[in-house]
């Protein structure tokens, strides 16, 4: 099963994602990509996925250009702009969702506020994930092991 997430950035939102999706189930081939990608990782994305043990460190932002031939079995969106300018995929994309959330990056406030955002929306990022997962993935992932186990 491989799958794109797509943001503007792929600085926060998008990273989150791929972290959530490979941590419920590593056999699943995730990347993620922003139409404009900035320069490094969000610090508070790291820490917040950090507090779920999950290690976001090593990520970097990538462009969506790098993917546009690939074929992927899904392809989500999580921000409203990306989902504006999702690019054409040259390659065959089996499913286009959008999941969209708000920018935790454009918080502004006190440290605490802002840190808030970003664990209010990676619970809502994890939420809608496994949901996700289990409602679309999770039983097409055993079919296609229980296929090659039965060759």
């Amino acid at each position: 099963m491989k799958i794109l997430i797509l943001c503007t950035g792929n600085s926060c939102r998008s990273q989150m994602v791929e972290g959530f999706l490979k941590s419920f189930d590593k056999s699943l081939n995730v990347v993620s990509a922003g139409t404009q990608p900035g320069l490094k990782v969000h610090p508070l994305a790291i820490k917040v996925m950090e507090e779920l043990n999950i290690d976001i460190s090593n990520n970097r932002p990538k462009s969506v250009v790098d993917f546009l031939s690939d074929e992927f079995d899904y392809v989500i969106t999580v921000c409203g702009d990306a989902n504006e300018n999702c690019p054409v995929f040259t390659g065959k994309v089996k499913h286009r969702l959008h999941i969209g959330f708000d920018d935790p990056a454009e918080t502004t406030g006190t440290d605490d506020e802002i840190m808030k955002e970003f664990i209010r929306i990676r619970n809502e990022i994890e939420r809608d994930f496994r949901k996700f997962y289990n409602e679309q993935l999770d039983s097409k992932i055993s079919i296609n092991k229980r296929k090659s186990n039965d060759k």
